[in-house]
């Protein structure tokens, strides 16, 4: 008797010890709205230029100044042209303006007189945008025997960033698959439970992160007292890199 009493005993501990090692019940997930973020990217060679050239002179003679200026860019377009026919060539960033002597400390009591220029500076700018990224040491070069070298940029053609959006798309959609998978998964659901309700391709929603800000483009600016050189010029070395294109996309996910 005393043993059948020891067994009940133990079984009693064994089933109190059960139910409390028991899981608790899982949180009923049905009608559960589920924002979720993703994220694709493609990346590609780039296959176009766009390079700034610059002239610049300074002269008593605000005319003169502005005339060899015309002179060279007119001169600087013609060697654009010649070496790279398919380039198209935009003028912009025309600029005149004083440069007057330092200003000194005056004598006690003495006044300031009026400040007159001891010369003028007078600039111009050359855009140069091309996909003839095979010559464009050898243009860069050529064009260097008049103008400066301001700036040089490579970037993706407008229609290689259309061709290249259909993948960007697809990456990013199925991003947004294997998260919804993923997250189905960690809330003990099956996928198929799973209704997507909206996507934002913009990721324009409070939930979302505002799109990432353009890179500033730099500022066209040039040494002062730059001086032009008609030699001859080595050719410079480019390396066009590559372009990578992201995208956000955000989804708003019902299980049943």
């Amino acid at each position: 008797m005393t043993v059948m009493k020891n067994i009940a005993a133990a079984a009693a501990v064994s089933f109190a010890l059960a139910a409390q090692a028991a899981p608790s019940d899982a949180v009923p997930t049905a009608g559960t709205l589920v924002v979720v973020p993703a994220f694709g990217e493609v990346t590609h060679v780039n296959d176009q230029a766009i390079a700034t050239l610059a002239i610049e002179e300074q002269d008593k003679d605000k005319a003169a100044a502005a005339s060899r200026v015309n002179a060279k860019m007119k001169q600087g377009q013609d060697i654009v042209k010649k070496a790279d026919p398919q380039a198209s060539l935009k003028t912009q960033g025309y600029y005149t303006y004083p440069v007057y002597p330092e200003d000194r400390p005056l004598p006690a009591g003495q006044q300031p007189k009026p400040r007159v220029p001891t010369a003028w500076r007078v600039g111009q700018y050359l855009e140069v945008k091309t996909t003839n990224l095979d010559n464009l040491s050898k243009t860069v070069a050529a064009a260097q025997k008049v103008l400066t070298l301001n700036n040089l940029q490579f970037g993706l053609t407008p229609e290689t960033t259309r061709q290249l959006d259909d993948q960007r798309i697809a990456v990013t959609y199925k991003n947004l698959n294997e998260r919804i998978g993923s997250i189905a998964k960690a809330m003990g659901r099956k996928v198929g439970d799973a209704v997507i309700d909206t996507v934002d391709f913009e990721g324009s929603g409070n939930y979302a992160e505002g799109g990432r800000a353009a890179p500033a483009p730099m500022a066209m600016r040039m040494a002062k007292g730059a001086m032009m050189d008609s030699g001859e010029v080595a050719e410079p070395s480019f390396e066009p890199g590559e372009t990578t294109l992201q995208m956000q996309v955000v989804g708003k996910v019902r299980f049943k």
